[in-house]
Formats: C-alpha cells, sequence, structure tokens
C-alpha cells in the first residue's frame, strides 16, 4: 500500500446566494485586502462583494494593478504593496493569476524572503494571513490547490511554487460569478479544469482520494461544458462547472498533472498564450501519446462520465474519451495550432529543452516522455 493524503480548504460554501457568507467569515477582522484586476472591477463583478465588505464595517484595500499571467517580479511588486498597507484578512476575486498572487501574498508578510526565494524553496513560506478565494472562472482550480504559478522572464517559463500553507482557509463558488463570463474565456478556463481531472486520474500520483474527486470533476466537466460556456442562462451547468473546478483542483493537491502541462508551460512562458488555450492544444496529442499504458484507466473514465454506456472493449471506451476531449475543443472554437500565436519553426528546440525541464511534472507521466517524445507532440500543434 502506497501513503496518501488530502489537503483542501476547511470552509467551502456554494449555491444560492453562496455571497452571503462574506459578512460571517470577516467578522473580527479589521482591514481586509481585496486581490482582483481591473477587467474584474470593469465588469461590476467586485460591487456587490465591497457592499457586503461595508455591510460589515470592516476597512478595504483593493489591489487590481496585476496583469495577467504575471512574471514572479510583478507578482512581488503587488505583495510589497500590500505588506505596507498590514492588512490582517485576503480576499481573492479572479482567475487564476489573481488567487495565485493571493495565496503567495499569505507567506510572504516578511522581510525575510520573498517570491524569488520561493522560486528555489517553496517549503520556506509560512502562511500569516488567513485567505478567502472566490473565483471569476471555472478552471483553475487555484482556490483549492497549494500551487501558485508565475512567469520567471530570464527563463521564459512558468514555475508552479508549491507549498500546502498557501491552501485558502475559505472559498466562495458562487455561479453568479461567472454568468457573464465570455465564452473564449469560459472556455479557455473550462477545458483547463478538464485537462486538470483527466491529467491527475492518469497520474502516477494518483491515489483513492484525488480519483474520487477526478471522476467526479471529469463527470460534471464532459457533461456540462459546452452548455456553460455557450447558453448565458445555464446557472445549473455554470454551478456544475465551478464545483468541478474546485474538485479537480483537490485532485492536483493530491495527485499532479502530467505532460499536458509540463509541455504547455513554456508555451505560456514564451509566448504568453493563454494557460487554457495552450493545456486545450496539448490535450488530445498528449493523451493519444499515453493512452497505451492509460487505457483501462481511460476505460473506467468512459464508464463514469457517459450515462448509457454502449461500448464493451477497453480500447473503444478509451478512443471515445479522447475524441471527445477533441470534440470539446472544437465545439468551443479554442486555437490548436501554435501558428495562430506566430511561433515558428525554428522555436522548435527551445520549446522541447523548456518543455523537458519541467521534472516536476514529468515524472508524473505514466508513459515516460523521452525530448524525442515532446518534438513530435510540439510537431502536432505547430
Amino acid at each position: 500500500m502506497i501513503k496518501y493524503n488530502l489537503q483542501m480548504p476547511q470552509n467551502v460554501y456554494s449555491g444560492e446566494c453562496a455571497l452571503e457568507n462574506i459578512k460571517t467569515i470577516v467578522e473580527g477582522y479589521k482591514k481586509v485586502a481585496v486581490f482582483t484586476d481591473k477587467g474584474i472591477q470593469s465588469t461590476g463583478l467586485l460591487d456587490g462583494i465591497i457592499d457586503l465588505l461595508n455591510e460589515t464595517g470592516v476597512e478595504v484595500v483593493i489591489f487590481n494593478e496585476l496583469p495577467a499571467e504575471p512574471t514572479c517580479d510583478q507578482v512581488q511588486s503587488v505583495i510589497d504593496q500590500f505588506k505596507a498597507v498590514e492588512a490582517d484578512f485576503i480576499i481573492a476575486v479572479g482567475g487564476g493569476s489573481v488567487m495565485d498572487t493571493a495565496k503567495l501574498a499569505s507567506i510572504c508578510v516578511t522581510d525575510e524572503y520573498g517570491v524569488r526565494d520561493l522560486l528555489d524553496d517553496p517549503s520556506m513560506g509560512r502562511k500569516t494571513i488567513k485567505t478567502l478565494a472566490i473565483p471569476t472562472t471555472a478552471g483553475t482550480g487555484s482556490e483549492a490547490t497549494p500551487n501558485s504559478i508565475v512567469a520567471v522572464p530570464e527563463k521564459e517559463l512558468k514555475v508552479g511554487i508549491v507549498n500546502g500553507a498557501m491552501i485558502p482557509d475559505y472559498v466562495i463558488l458562487d455561479a453568479q460569478m461567472i454568468k457573464n463570463l465570455p465564452v473564449k474565456i469560459a472556455a479557455a478556463t473550462g477545458v483547463d479544469a478538464l485537462a486538470h481531472a483527466i491529467e491527475c486520474f492518469t497520474s502516477k500520483k494518483a491515489t483513492p482520494f484525488s480519483n474520487m474527486f477526478a471522476l467526479e470533476a471529469l463527470d460534471l466537466i464532459i457533461n456540462n461544458i459546452e452548455e456553460a460556456c455557450l447558453n448565458k442562462e445555464a446557472m445549473q451547468a455554470k454551478n456544475n462547472m465551478l464545483i468541478a473546478a474546485f474538485y479537480a483542483g483537490v485532485a492536483i493537491s493530491a495527485s499532479g498533472t502530467t505532460a499536458v502541462h509540463a509541455l504547455s508551460y513554456p508555451l505560456g512562458g514564451k509566448y504568453h498564450i493563454p494557460h487554457g488555450v495552450s493545456n486545450a492544444m496539448l490535450l488530445v496529442p498528449v493523451m493519444k501519446f499515453n493512452e497505451p499504458v492509460c487505457r483501462p484507466l481511460l476505460a473506467q473514465a468512459y464508464d463514469r462520465v457517459v450515462k448509457n454506456p454502449e461500448l464493451q472493449t477497453e480500447e473503444e471506451k478509451s478512443a471515445w474519451v479522447i475524441n471527445r476531449l477533441g470534440e470539446i475543443v472544437e465545439k468551443l472554437e479554442i486555437p490548436t495550432s501554435l501558428k495562430e500565436y506566430g511561433v515558428k519553426d525554428e522555436d522548435l528546440e527551445i520549446l522541447v529543452e523548456s518543455g523537458m525541464d519541467v521534472k516536476r511534472l514529468l515524472v508524473n507521466n505514466m508513459r515516460e516522455l523521452t525530448k524525442e517524445d515532446a518534438r513530435k507532440l510540439y510537431l502536432e500543434i505547430m
């Protein structure tokens, strides 16, 4: 028997009017720092949250200067500003980058170390301020994970900082926060959650704990993602996607993603391709590569997500799952070629070298991936 454990937020609120729980959560605190971005503010999503905070009488300070897909130094700059206001509680309202930054802030209220120090030794981080995460996309699962992803400019690569202290203390999953999400963003982030679920389920580090959450996430996503993204009024489907993204995040904490995410990191770090899009590009090619060693697991996934199963053999079931992943990417009109982002043929070897450097995730892949394998996978999407 292997050893395994499960880490997740202590308090999670979902369902109708879930945001109302903010008033109870912030009781006893004096100054709340709200991490968000200007895009979210411009939509009015933050207004209701600020109104709820104002009802409690707590002082509110807003940090909204965070760019999309930030570098480690941009994150440190925001954290330095945050440290200066001496807030005693953090609320993150946004997607993965916002939540990741807020999580890093919760362990960086010190002069002993900074974000760059954590790149080398994440274990030195210690939480000193509690956090509430309110995702505005159904995708990254950052509200459930101990991970924070930052770009490292000199490496042209995204790097994951992993420390259990960064798991948020509170999470609110309210479908109203994603009701008006643009289809393009909903699709890319939704497929990110899909990748989390299928990768964690087929990871070398998968456990009974992670499989429970990964399979439920996969079921919810495959049967809700298109409706949730394409129908603005499909609130039940949107709620299911929020829950699924959270479950997939929990699965990451107990298991881990694999070669899809590993090979996607250079695409974000060098070409600034949105994280969900780069994962969508690689999802089917990598799953086809892994299929010979993951076939029984993919067949198990088929049995879980298909409500009236007709296929009989593992080979048929496995092929159906991979085909379904491709259908979702196609229906949601997510780009599948690097050419659309200006990636040149001569960049191939740089991508291979950078992708193979993400050993933290490649070691989770059930089928060993060589440089030549990575080269072929990148060529499939060039």
